[in-house]
């Protein structure tokens, strides 16, 4: 199983309380719904660990992939697609999605 990390802050515009509902009542439910993902989790980072400065990064999502293949399918599928759109187009700014596989 690989799992799929999304870190973003976001866009200068988006509302984080409009972006955080959304991603609660639209997003999540939607990406869990799809065959090729388990579980999909997102967190609102509040600082780092030892420092004053700001985090890089004050969002990232966690979704565990089962079928990477699947998931490239069904990410362009007609459900999927105003979702990525939303995320990308409204809320997220320069998004990075990164593939990693459990090492321990």
């Amino acid at each position: 199983m690989a799992t799929l990390l999304v870190l973003f802050n976001l866009a200068e515009d988006a509302d984080p309380t409009e972006y955080e509902q959304w991603a609660r009542e639209v997003d999540v439910p939607t990406v869990e719904g799809l065959r090729s993902v388990d579980r999909m989790r997102v967190f609102k980072v509040g600082s780092m660990l030892g420092s004053d400065q700001a985090p890089p990064f004050r969002y990232f999502e966690v979704i565990e992939v089962n079928d990477l293949e699947r998931l490239g399918e069904e990410v362009t599928s007609e459900v999927m697609q105003p979702i990525a759109a939303k995320f990308q187009g409204e809320f997220a700014e320069s998004p990075i999605f990164l593939i990693a596989d459990e090492l321990a």
